[in-house]
């Protein structure tokens, strides 16, 4: 009776080891990569520079983040290695002419799935979802969104943001700028009252600079997709199966542990793991 208990337990184990096994194959299968792709030998990826921890460049002026690192990691199971990808800055305002001027292949840039960004860009499947706030100082009366109402708010060209208070507080006062760090260096010198951006970009910003806070007031929430050109199903084919290697792989927990300070891990998690909140 022990040895057949055994032979059975060990015929158990190399069931459950061939299950793992066959599960680990499907997981890391991609599709073909399109001919025009291969041929190139190089992801040609536009990220951000200027929101940490998605898309930055650090201290020593390399390419940091975790919407980085998606793309690094797409180009080593594309081509071998993660050297094999050539990293381009773009904007909020710039990222869609970048991608349909075939300066790059495809965005991993905070951006946002919209129905106007829809008709110019193909998405992939959502990877996160992502809310908007407002910086203000510290002392500011700004306890609301409702409370920007007759101030100057500070945005981004082309952002989510600025679609949302076009739509939703036409009247506002808007200074709309170029990138993060211009819109923040307006709040710091006073030209506006509020500046509105993704959440997680103002997180990070307020985590470092004690003078200024979070309203704390959730709008704007929306899917965070890559972009690919119209009409290229089988680079997005292959895009999507690589988002869903990440995802089984859990390397997306990975990269928020490593680009994230651990005291406001959570709010990135959330993202990543979460359904999407409601929100204005």
């Amino acid at each position: 009776m022990t040895t057949y208990i055994s032979r059975l337990s060990a015929l158990s184990a190399l069931a459950g080891a061939a299950f793992t096994l066959s599960v680990a194959a499907q997981v890391q299968s991609l599709p073909p990569l399109p001919e025009a792709i291969k041929s190139a030998g190089v992801l040609k990826a536009g990220v951000r520079c200027d929101q940490p921890p998605y898309g930055y460049k650090d201290e020593t002026g390399k390419f940091a983040g975790v919407e980085t690192d998606m793309a690094i990691q797409i180009a080593a199971w594309a081509f071998g290695s993660p050297d094999k990808i050539e990293l381009t800055c773009v904007t909020a305002e710039n990222r869609i002419p970048q991608l349909s001027g075939k300066k790059v292949d495809i965005l991993i840039a905070t951006l946002g799935v919209t129905p106007e960004r829809a008709r110019v860009v193909d998405f992939s499947k959502p990877y996160r979802w992502g809310g908007s706030d407002m910086l203000v100082a510290k002392d500011s009366p700004i306890k609301k969104l409702d409370d920007v109402a007759g101030k100057t708010v500070i945005m981004l060209k082309g952002s989510t943001q600025a679609k949302w208070f076009e739509d939703n507080m036409p009247k506002l006062e808007g200074m709309r700028l170029n990138t993060a760090s211009d819109a923040l260096q307006a709040l710091k010198q006073g030209r506006g009252d509020a500046y509105t951006h993704d959440a997680a970009t103002l997180v990070v910003i307020a985590a470092k600079d004690p003078s200024l806070r979070l309203v704390g007031e959730s709008f704007a929430v929306s899917d965070a997709a890559v972009g690919v050109r119209k009409n290229e199903p089988q680079w997005l084919a292959y895009v999507d199966a690589a988002l869903d290697r990440m995802k089984a792989e859990g390397l997306y927990a990975k990269w928020v542990d490593k680009w994230v300070p651990a005291e406001i891990r959570p709010f990135y998690v959330d993202a990543f793991t979460k359904p999407k909140p409601t929100a204005r």
